[in-house]
């Protein structure tokens, strides 16, 4: 009797370790199409145009820890790839490849020595203080995130106009499917 109740503990324990969600819950939650705003952050208006203007973010996972996201609206047209990273209740974004090389001098990874990316991490450290300890230094400039809580993406794009640098903001709410 006690051996078919420990058998009968082991199946119902091993049923739920295999219904666990195994995915990371911020790939579901990240995906989506994102309505918001494009801001003109110098202040100024454009052509005698609002400084506000409607856009869309689409981001698709594409998966090792990237994300694609196409930005659009009147003034604006791109599509890039971007790191992300957990941190307590938000995921932070950050440059890849050239990008990433041509913002902070170095190639994505140089930080990590021989190590593996994120198997070092410290103690309480998540992956994107990870990330700013290993790959970046005090000042170093990033550009947007997401907002769990909030199911909210902010992007921060900077442009230029001639030699003169200035600032689009994207800030969009995820829509329910």
């Amino acid at each position: 009797m006690k051996q078919i109740k420990l058998i009968a503990t082991i199946v119902v324990l091993t049923v739920l370790a295999a219904c666990e969600k195994s995915e990371d819950p911020s790939e579901n939650v990240i995906e989506g199409t994102y309505l918001g705003t494009l801001t003109h952050s110098d202040g100024l208006k454009r052509n005698g145009a609002s400084q506000e203007e409607d856009a869309v973010a689409e981001v698709t996972n594409i998966g090792n820890n990237l994300l694609e996201i196409h930005c659009y609206s009147n003034e604006l047209d791109t599509t890039f790839v971007l790191n992300y990273y957990q941190h307590d209740d938000s995921v932070l974004v950050c440059f890849n490849g050239e990008d990433f090389e041509n913002m902070y001098g170095h190639m994505l990874g140089q930080g990590h020595g021989s190590g593996s990316m994120m198997n070092d991490k410290q103690n309480g450290e998540t992956e994107w203080t990870h990330h700013l300890n290993d790959e970046h230094e005090e000042g170093d400039e990033h550009f947007g995130g997401f907002s769990m809580q909030d199911q909210a993406f902010g992007y921060r794009f900077k442009m230029m106009d001639g030699d003169v640098p200035y600032y689009l903001q994207f800030q969009g709410k995820r829509q329910e499917l």
